[in-house]
């Protein structure tokens, strides 16, 4: 059964609709788990779940910790695929997050030049419903790469027949994300070319490797560009968060006529997706 999560202005609140019989519940891999209550953006990075506080890990090596967020997010169900899990328990993630963070901690981070990476139950919730179409071979683009966490997750999926590519418009990022990949388990797969980052405006996609499988697109858009649909292969799957002040997080199916299907995943909240100069203003 899917609860409905009614998401509020305040910092990591949100209020789930009862269904007609009691709590406890056992929430679907579509629906926001009772802990995982973040919103997408750098004003509301403190504060806890309505429910109760994810807690950190004990002293344990940084393997071991990542580890167990895997295993916590298999827990509440948040990860039901074990090829997803696979993935996100080989992909460090404290190589990906601001030194002095909290690597394994379910919320999103600043990453500076008002970004953020997002919190793991994002990114397990993203990769599972891209699955299919991140097997090996296929073409994956990641829209707003960010620290490149997201995209070394896509290139380990592809694997080296296939191709990962993320496009950031912040150059320093590009910079960064390039680093830490390479501090990676995907850090053959960058040197071999099979994925790369790029520095570029992610709505206009990034047409050189296209048409892609999957889609991901780390910022809230008005409405979905054309050109990700352009760039989107029949048969392939976006994922990206729409709206404004209320945002859903939207599945986008190409069909074999080309013609699309949209759908709506869940209610979120990201920074909106914009040009470099907006983002650098603060929007």
């Amino acid at each position: 059964m899917k609860v409905q999560y009614h998401y509020y202005p305040f910092p990591a609140f949100a209020i789930a609709t009862k269904p007609t019989h009691s709590l406890p519940i056992t929430l679907s891999s579509h629906s926001p788990p009772r802990s995982l209550f973040f919103f997408h953006n750098p004003n509301f990075l403190t504060g806890n779940s309505l429910f109760f506080r994810m807690q950190r890990f004990c002293s344990v090596s940084g393997m071991n910790k990542n580890k167990a967020m895997v295993e916590r997010l298999q827990r509440f169900g948040v990860i039901t695929s074990s090829k997803v899990a696979e993935v996100i328990e080989t992909v460090d993630r404290a190589l990906f997050v601001p030194d002095g963070a909290a690597p394994y901690d379910d919320s999103p981070m600043a990453i500076g030049y008002n970004a953020t990476i997002s919190a793991p139950h994002m990114h397990a919730m993203c990769l599972q419903l891209l699955e299919e179409n991140l097997k090996p071979g296929m073409h994956a683009l990641d829209v707003g790469s960010g620290t490149g966490y997201l995209t070394a997750c896509f290139a380990m999926m592809v694997g080296p027949q296939g191709r990962a590519v993320g496009v950031e418009h912040i150059p320093e990022l590009v910079s960064v994300s390039i680093e830490n990949i390479q501090k990676s388990d995907a850090a053959t797969l960058l040197k071999d070319g099979s994925l790369s980052i790029h520095a570029g405006d992610g709505r206009q996609g990034w047409p050189e490797f296209a048409p892609y499988d999957a889609i991901h697109v780390g910022a809230a858009a008005p409405e979905i560009p054309q050109p990700l649909i352009d760039q989107l292969k029949p048969g392939g799957r976006m994922v990206i968060p729409v709206g404004n002040v209320f945002q859903d997080l939207k599945v986008v199916d190409k069909n074999s006529d080309g013609s699309v299907s949209v759908r709506t995943e869940t209610s979120v909240r990201y920074v909106p997706l914009t040009s470099r100069e907006s983002q650098l203003r603060g929007y």
